[in-house]
């Protein structure tokens, strides 16, 4: 007799009694979405890993520290059997068919009345993937199509152009340090729903070219000592766009909030009424140092990172970085925009006792093909720039994690 395929439906488990047997990695799976259904767990098992006694500590589930007895799924809607014990599996099962409640064995999916499916969600739509044929089931390729289908979904790739998806106002979103594969998820998806993309020189150009041919770029690169778009100019266009009943996406490098003016550009949109939505993103304070082997922080040898712009140098009377303070710290110094004055940031941060022999590594075009990492000391950084050509976009990074991992100073 041929089987029968599993009939999908989906479960309204809230406030609704379910238990789970056994405490393992089966359960630590599978509980956070139960609890994100809204289920009343009783979690049953002797002993459970760190993380599910973690959950029962936040009050997300009722642990009872026992094995299964006869009479546990009486009153449950539905069942997880996952313990280390056959013949509790398989008394727990008869169990539950003899109270028509649905129950998945971890241990032998034949002998369930429910199968769990490869799950995932984007965007309020939940997919889920279950085998038919009983001889080729395999978790794995269930799970290989079920990230196919979301990240469709959430790079907008199977979204048809006449269903493409909008979304109104204008999407603050951090590109990231200019990995095209680093910028978010949402950020991703936000993009492939664009009418009109404002874009700086430091977000991930790759990305444009994935951009459908109806979508308006316009450039406002901050080019250093060069060309730029004003900020004004900036806030105008987005508003004006949005205006427009256009999904506009401003595409920044790193986060929107780090050094980004995206608060700014927040302000503007606010003052004239157009909703904005902020993405944010993986800065290069942090990203790209550890793109080329540098930890910001170090068990044993930083304890904190301190992350300042350097484009307005120390002796300039705009600037309003404590200098004398940040040369006092024992921690990292990460100096974002500071190739132009690094020698004059050098000089005043020894000047304020930090020894000249301070490691400093300079990363060029972090997390790109072009990355390129030049060592030095604060004697020496000043020189090192001019002679090796440094160019910006480059983190500085100041401090002995700059000797911890490979790639460092002989």
């Amino acid at each position: 007799m041929a089987e029968h395929p599993a009939y999908p439906v989906g479960l309204r488990l809230t406030g609704r009694r379910v238990v789970v047997l056994g405490g393992g990695q089966v359960a630590q799976r599978r509980l956070p979405s139960l609890i994100a259904a809204g289920a009343d767990i009783t979690l049953i098992s002797p002993e459970v890993t760190p993380s599910v006694e973690a959950m029962a500590t936040a009050g997300e589930l009722t642990w009872e520290k026992r094995p299964y007895e006869p009479g546990d799924l009486t009153t449950a809607w539905y069942a997880l059997i996952a313990t280390d014990d056959p013949d509790a599996n398989t008394q727990a099962s008869a169990e539950a068919e003899s109270h028509r409640v649905w129950c998945v064995r971890s241990d032998d999916a034949d002998q369930a009345t429910a199968w769990t499916p490869a799950t995932g969600t984007s965007e309020g739509v939940t997919i889920a993937v279950l085998t038919t044929d009983a001889k080729s089931r395999d978790p794995r390729h269930t799970a290989r199509v079920r990230d196919a289908v979301l990240a469709g979904l959430r790079d907008g790739t199977l979204v048809a152009p006449h269903h493409r998806t909008r979304t109104p106002g204008v999407s603050l979103v951090g590109g990231g340090p200019g990995d095209p594969d680093l910028i978010t998820v949402r950020g991703r998806r936000l993009l492939a729903e664009a009418d009109v993309v404002i874009t700086d020189h430091l977000g991930p150009r790759d990305l444009l070219a994935e951009l459908p041919p109806h979508v308006e770029v316009i450039d406002a690169a901050k080019l250093p000592y060069g060309r730029y778009m004003a900020q004004e100019a900036i806030n105008n266009a987005l508003i004006e766009h949005a205006r427009a009943g256009r999904s506009v996406v401003r595409l920044k490098g790193g986060d929107p909030f780090v050094y980004g003016r995206g608060m700014e550009e927040v302000q503007a949109l606010a003052a004239a009424g157009i909703p904005c939505t902020v993405v944010p993103g993986i800065s290069s304070s942090i990203s790209v140092p550890g793109a080329a082997g540098i930890p910001v922080t170090h068990r044993g040898v930083a304890q904190e990172f301190t992350v300042v712009s350097g484009h307005v140098a120390p002796d300039d009377e705009r600037s309003t970085v404590d200098w004398a303070a940040l040369a006092r710290l024992n921690g990292t110094l990460v100096v974002l925009m500071g190739v132009g004055k690094i020698g004059r940031i050098a000089e005043t941060l020894i000047a304020h006792g930090k020894s000249p022999d301070t490691p400093v590594a300079l990363v060029q075009e972090g997390t790109t093909t072009a990355q390129r990492r030049v060592d030095a000391t604060l004697a020496t950084v000043d020189e090192t720039v001019r002679t090796q050509d440094v160019k910006s976009p480059a983190v500085i990074v100041i401090g002995e994690v700059v000797t911890v991992g490979p790639g460092t100073m002989a």
